[in-house]
């Protein structure tokens, strides 16, 4: 079973200008829900003067926590993020740690060791809930592939900042190609690297970018090396806000088409999940939306003697 892990409520509205209405918001989750889609990033836990478009994430939260079997995950920042997010009932937390210190003091405005405390911070909070309330705990390695400020980022300083966040208390780690640089060879180096060194089951999520046009491949070389959760985000939006064209997040209309052509289960309705196109489109409109899938349309015969 692979995961596909729908970020567009969160990754994708933080990088437009407009603010998607709280009602559209709650038809875009619960129609991909109804299409199957097993876990959705429904926004982040951040002060509103930072990000509006993210503003009604409790909201959020509490209206996809009435989706029965819905995995409802958020981003936060810092430990007040979290304690939001925890008093909201979320069931998966992930807080961005940026290999590249420079990002991360742009982004966050936090060195590598004050996002390490609050990880630690955040992983005692969550180990203080009563059992069976503590929602899941990803540290994601942001840039993890490259920088636009920095540039390629040692290896040895991934791995270092990956054994630290386990040590922290995070359930696992997650790697992000935040700026779009990775390539499949890459893909597969790092993940090994990773693996190695926090354990075969504690790096199971790649969060990758199609800036370069790379990102489908990108999802390959993860299949080949055991990843099995992968974000996407509904007609490609979202990702780097300054980078032009369709700079964004791997699309989940076309991540679903190629998992299922190769015959693996996802749990998703592809038919239903292009119809949610339509509430995005109309919320949005003359928001750029992508997608290979949605564009050409499904082949004659799919998915019925259609999988190779």
């Amino acid at each position: 079973m692979i995961e596909v892990s729908e970020v567009g409520p969160r990754d994708g509205l933080q990088s437009i200008d407009r603010i998607m209405p709280l009602e559209a918001k709650k038809a875009w989750i619960k129609a991909e829900f109804e299409a199957g889609v097993p876990e959705i990033e429904v926004g982040s836990f951040v002060p509103a003067s930072l990000l509006p478009q993210l503003a009604d994430t409790a909201e959020l939260v509490a209206f996809a926590k009435t989706l029965p079997g819905l995995k409802v995950a958020v981003l936060v920042p810092n430990l007040k993020g979290a304690e939001n997010a925890v008093r909201a009932s979320v069931d998966k937390i992930t807080i961005p740690l940026s290999v590249s210190e420079t990002h991360s003091l742009e982004n966050v405005r936090r060195t590598h060791k004050q996002m390490i405390d609050e990880a630690t911070a955040i992983a005692g909070m969550i180990a203080a809930q009563p059992e069976g309330e503590r929602p899941f705990f990803e540290g994601g390695l942001s840039t993890a592939f490259g920088c636009t400020l920095e540039g390629p980022i040692d290896e040895a300083e991934i791995l270092s900042l990956a054994e630290q966040l386990m040590q922290a208390g995070c359930d696992e780690v997650g790697l992000s190609d935040t700026t779009g640089y990775a390539t499949p060879t890459h893909v597969k180096r790092l993940v090994k690297a990773v693996k190695d060194v926090v354990g075969e089951d504690k790096l199971n999520g790649l969060h990758l970018h199609n800036t370069r046009g790379v990102g489908l491949a990108n999802v390959l070389a993860g299949l080949e090396v055991g990843i099995t959760t992968f974000d996407a985000s509904l007609g490609g939006i979202g990702g780097c806000p300054f980078a032009p064209g369709a700079s964004g997040n791997i699309v989940t209309e076309d991540l679903v088409y190629m998992l299922d052509s190769m015959g693996l289960e996802t749990g998703v309705n592809l038919e239903k999940l292009l119809d949610v196109r339509k509430i995005v489109s109309a919320a949005l409109p003359g928001e750029p939306l992508y997608g290979f899938v949605p564009d050409a349309g499904l082949p004659k015969g799919y998915p019925d003697g259609y999988v190779e």
